[in-house]
């Protein structure tokens, strides 16, 4: 079954990304992450994010309100590599945020989480640990055009 991960992985990147309007939206269902956990992933989530598109002070990140520990400890995380945060949806004039939606799912016995923009997709399977949380596979990366 392990085997089938990057299998899974890949196609529910793909099933998130097919929308019949394009939009990005956050899970709405999403799996209660806490503690440690909520705080390994989104730190490796928002690492992985600044890889791909860049990490600058001038870049503004626009994503929905949300209280649950994951969506703090994300916001935390992309403050922490630089980027403005939006989560109230007052965005200036001359802000052109980037959209950023995001989800966690549980699949197999591990977790499954995404970040998704308009420019990239990104999924990675974690496995829960007494410490936490580790990456159960490699990060999954598909660009957008």
């Amino acid at each position: 079954m392990r085997k089938l991960l990057p299998f899974f992985l890949g196609a529910a990147l793909l099933s998130g990304c097919q929308t019949a309007d394009d939009a990005l939206t956050t899970n709405s269902d999403p799996v209660t992450v806490s503690g440690p956990a909520a705080a390994a992933i989104a730190g490796d989530m928002a690492s992985r994010l600044a890889e791909q598109i860049g990490s600058s002070h001038a870049t503004t990140i626009k994503m929905d309100k949300d209280n649950s520990e994951y969506a703090v400890a994300l916001e935390a995380a992309l403050k922490g590599w630089g980027y403005t945060v939006i989560t109230d949806g007052k965005i200036a004039k001359d802000q052109k945020p980037v959209e950023l939606a995001w989800s966690i799912d549980r699949f197999d016995g591990q977790l499954v989480a995404r970040l998704v923009t308009p420019f990239v997709a990104l999924g990675r399977g974690y496995a829960l640990t007494s410490a936490g949380t580790e990456p159960a596979g490699p990060l999954s990366v598909m660009q957008r055009n």
